[in-house]
Order: structure tokens, then C-alpha cells, then sequence
């Protein structure tokens, strides 16, 4: 139990020291971007106005409001007092919305579509993976290279071609949106068909590159399992295979949890591709529109949240790995 405990602090340790360094960066890098987003903030509101003095006027409110005025080091302490009170300030692309507002409405997109596709990606995957390293044979030699075509494949040139086929040529699928723009959310079937139909595209690109690179990762450990000397023993001792195949699949689908955890930590950062290629109205699309409008604060708050999951999910694996792996409980003993 003692090895344990040092074991836990060390990984608490370097998840305190990498989220730190993080935090900081993911501070600093958006406000390295070039242009004044106040400025563009004021020409958008004094459209038509004259008086220099006046423009000159909104500038310093803003200014003032968002902090853009004082240095640095000040601008990065308020920034700290506000994360810590759940409070990210007003969206500069947006104003007067604020960014908590804007995260809100666009990251249920995001999880509602990434979390299942992840988790049925997974599973067919390693499914797949399984199957090839059991059975062999032809079914091994068309998989295989299949896999290995797919999980090389952009996220992009993937999404890309289900549009152009599915979408455009087709026309089986809308092309972009998460529901019709002629419509208003509400709990009608009207609204939850559209939503199904603009959902389709973007489910199955991200499915589609998840299954190759699960199928090769499951293939690889199911055959180095299925060769290792206790099969072998086991073998020898007449254990039925479906015993034996029972604890190598066990086995190999440990570093299989561990990619799952990584993904569903890293979904947000993922949902960039598949949103933008379809317009989709999740966090990714956000994070663009932040970008495209120098929005700082909404910026910021986008990579925090992805700099949270995937330092979380990193730390829980490393944590359940220290329960479940015996290797890791024998060297904490020792």
C-alpha cells in the first residue's frame, strides 16, 4: 500500500506540473496572435460615426472592460481570479455573450456527437482487431490492409469524401449544420429528424478513422498475447481454448483502455476537423470562430477545457493502470 501511495503522488506531481505549464501557455499563445480585437470589436460599433473622439472613447470603455489595456503579468493574475471563480469574461467575437454562454450551447454538439462515435469506433475496432488475430487467414489479409489504408487516412480527406459522395453526388445526407436553417429547435419530430440526418456525415467520418487504427492496435496485442509462453503452458495443460483466448483478449485490451481513455479525453480537440469540414455546431466550429476573430478569451477557454480532459483522462488511466496491471503492483512492491 506504501509503494502505492508513492506511486499516486508521483503521477499527482507531474499532472499539478503539467497542468501549470499548460495554464500558462494557454494563456499566453492566443494573445501572441497578431491584430487588436478590440479594434475591430469598436469599428464594427462606431460604423458610420465621425467623431474621432468618440470612436476614440469606445475604444478606452473596451479596452478597459476586457483588460487589454493593463500588462501582461496583471492581464494573466485577473485572468487566474476569474478561471478559478468559473468565470471566462465576455466573448470578444460575440460581445455581449458571454464566453461560459458560448461554450454551453456548442459543447452538447460536441459531446453528443463525439462520445458515441469514439465508443462504436472503439468497439467495432477492436472487434475487428480480435477476429483477425483468431481467426487469420483471408479475413486477416483483407482486414488488415483495409485498417491500415483507413487509420492513415486524414480526418479531413475522410470527411471530405463521405461529403462529396454522400452529400453532394448522392444527396442522401444535408452537407452542413446540425439541423435544417429553416428550423427552430424544439422537441418536435420535425426538428429531432433533421438533427438525425445532419448528424449522419459527421458520425461516420469520425467512426470510420477510429475503427483502422483500433483494429491494428487490437490485431497487434491479440497476436503477441496469443504467442506468449502461458498460452503455451495452458495449452500444454489441455485448459479449453475458449478459456485461454478469454484471458489473452483480457490482456490485450488493456493498452486498448488506455486509447479509449486518451480519446474521449482528447474528443473536444478532436471534434475540430469533422465540424469545420461540416459546419457542425459544436466546439470545434466555436474554437474556429474564436480564432478567426482574435477572441481571446473564448480562445482560451476552449484549450483549457481540452487541456483539462486530456490531463484528466491521462491521470485516471495512470491511476486504474497502478490497480488492475500486476506488473505495476509488483514494482511499487518491490
Amino acid at each position: 500500500m506504501k509503494g502505492y501511495w508513492k506511486y499516486f503522488l508521483n503521477k499527482l506531481g507531474w499532472f499539478l506540473i503539467t497542468f501549470v505549464f499548460a495554464f500558462i501557455l494557454n494563456f499566453i499563445l492566443p494573445r501572441l496572435m497578431p491584430g487588436d480585437p478590440v479594434a475591430a470589436i469598436v469599428s464594427r460599433l462606431a460604423q458610420g460615426m465621425s467623431d474621432a473622439t468618440g470612436v476614440q472613447a469606445i475604444y478606452q470603455q473596451y479596452a478597459d472592460l476586457f483588460g487589454t489595456n493593463k500588462p501582461l503579468l496583471d492581464q494573466f493574475f485577473i485572468y487566474m481570479r476569474n478561471v478559478l471563480r468559473g468565470d471566462f469574461g465576455f466573448s470578444f467575437s460575440q460581445y455581449p455573450r458571454t464566453v461560459v454562454d458560448a461554450l454551453k450551447s456548442s459543447i452538447w454538439w460536441t459531446i453528443g456527437l463525439q462520445f458515441p462515435a469514439i465508443i462504436v469506433g472503439w468497439i467495432i475496432g477492436n472487434l475487428l482487431g480480435a477476429l483477425a488475430a483468431y481467426l487469420k487467414g483471408g479475413f486477416d489479409k483483407v482486414l488488415m490492409p483495409i485498417s491500415i489504408f483507413v487509420s492513415n487516412f486524414p480526418a479531413f480527406g475522410m470527411a471530405i469524401i463521405l461529403l462529396v459522395i454522400f452529400g453532394v453526388t448522392l444527396e442522401w445526407f444535408p452537407t452542413s449544420g446540425g439541423y435544417g436553417f429553416d428550423l427552430i429547435p424544439s422537441f418536435s419530430w420535425k426538428f429531432f429528424s433533421s438533427v438525425i440526418q445532419h448528424y449522419q456525415l459527421p458520425f461516420w467520418s469520425i467512426v470510420l478513422i477510429a475503427i483502422g487504427g483500433q483494429a491494428i492496435g487490437m490485431r497487434s496485442m491479440a497476436i503477441y498475447e496469443l504467442n506468449a509462453d502461458y498460452v503455451k503452458f495452458a495449452r500444454f495443460m489441455g485448459i479449453k481454448d475458449r478459456k485461454i483466448v478469454g484471458y489473452v483478449f483480457r490482456n490485450a485490451m488493456l493498452p486498448q483502455i488506455t486509447g479509449l481513455a486518451l480519446s474521449i479525453g482528447t474528443m473536444v480537440g478532436g471534434a475540430l476537423v469533422a465540424e469545420i469540414v461540416f459546419s457542425y455546431p459544436g466546439l470545434g466550429y466555436t474554437l474556429l470562430n474564436g480564432v478567426m476573430g482574435q477572441d481571446y478569451p473564448l480562445i482560451s477557454a476552449s484549450t483549457l477545457i481540452i487541456t483539462v480532459m486530456v490531463l484528466t483522462a491521462n491521470f485516471l488511466i495512470e491511476i486504474l493502470y497502478g490497480v488492475i496491471d500486476p506488473r505495476i503492483k509488483a514494482a511499487q512492491a518491490g
